[in-house]
């Protein structure tokens, strides 16, 4: 795998957002960026005059666009652009796969038509192998402003730890905070058992017990990245609930999605889903076993 920040791009306000959050991102990992635009030729099934030439002119001048923007912004970084023909799903994973990330806008048009609504966004997130960030136009520009970098903590350490470890990273290349979140409920009472009850109550009750869970996923990303302030927050609630009501002014949230396949596919998950669609900042989806 190259080490290599990848945006793709559509001719968006949105892409343009994405390409101006994924150079920052390669700027500070001292990375180069790659910018690329899908396209493959599809003639229209409809009469009228079609040109392969000029749409392949058009989605060079996409590219050609992005390229332009992210050089007057940061001159000093190593930036390669291509227009990949392929279809948009194909070529964002094969490129996803290539890279540290993915970065995309999270709506657009042309091969990016309705990405989180639509099917586009919702295949390559669920099926990358590696993170994807999506960036709205605005949360692009909030990402500079400062806060915290919000992390979605789930599950036990070995769960979450390529979560937790791609959030603590990010923080320490900003020199931001880390406000670590994770929810619980009440258990039905096919879920109490002896051993876990007895562990409950050595902890001294449900909250007690989850506070500790966090703690203990949290030591070893801590004593790693001492110098990251983080705080924990444990609250009752559904998972994607309490990390939106947490997510207000935060730079950047990042949240899990499992890799296991399910008889219909790769899925995104309740929670990422629930961010991609409401938090108002960049949200990164961190694929984990």
């Amino acid at each position: 795998m190259t080490s290599v920040i990848t945006v793709g791009v559509d001719g968006s306000a949105e892409s343009l957002a994405a390409a101006d959050w994924a150079a920052r991102e390669a700027a500070l990992r001292g990375m180069p960026l790659r910018i690329v635009h899908a396209w493959l030729w599809q003639p229209l099934e409809v009469p009228v005059v079609q040109d392969r030439e000029t749409q392949a002119a058009s989605a060079r001048t996409v590219l050609r666009e992005a390229e332009t923007h992210v050089a007057g912004r940061h001159p000093d970084l190593a930036v390669t652009a291509e227009v990949v023909e392929d279809t948009a799903v194909a070529a964002l994973l094969r490129e996803a796969e290539a890279s540290e990330m993915l970065v995309l806008g999270s709506r657009g048009h042309g091969a990016l038509v309705g990405f989180l609504l639509g099917s586009y966004g919702q295949q390559v997130i669920a099926a990358a192998k590696r993170p994807v960030v999506s960036v709205r136009a605005r949360g692009g520009q909030m990402q500079a402003e400062g806060g915290d970098i919000v992390v979605g903590q789930q599950g036990s350490p070995e769960d979450s730890g390529a979560v937790l470890g791609f959030a603590f990273e990010e923080a320490a290349a900003r020199g931001a905070g880390l406000r670590a979140v994770r929810a619980w409920s009440l258990p039905s009472v096919f879920a109490y058992s002896p051993g876990s009850m007895r562990l409950v109550d050595e902890a001294g009750g449900l909250e007690p017990f989850e506070k500790k869970a966090l703690a203990e996923a949290l030591a070893p990303w801590r004593k790693r990245f001492p110098d990251v302030p983080v705080t924990e927050h444990v609250e009752i609630g559904s998972a994607g609930q309490v990390l939106l009501s947490a997510v207000s002014g935060a730079r950047l949230l990042v949240v899990g999605r499992r890799t296991r396949r399910t008889p219909v596919g790769p899925r995104i998950g309740s929670v990422a889903h629930a961010a991609l669609h409401h938090a108002p900042c960049p949200v990164a989806v961190v694929p984990h076993d």
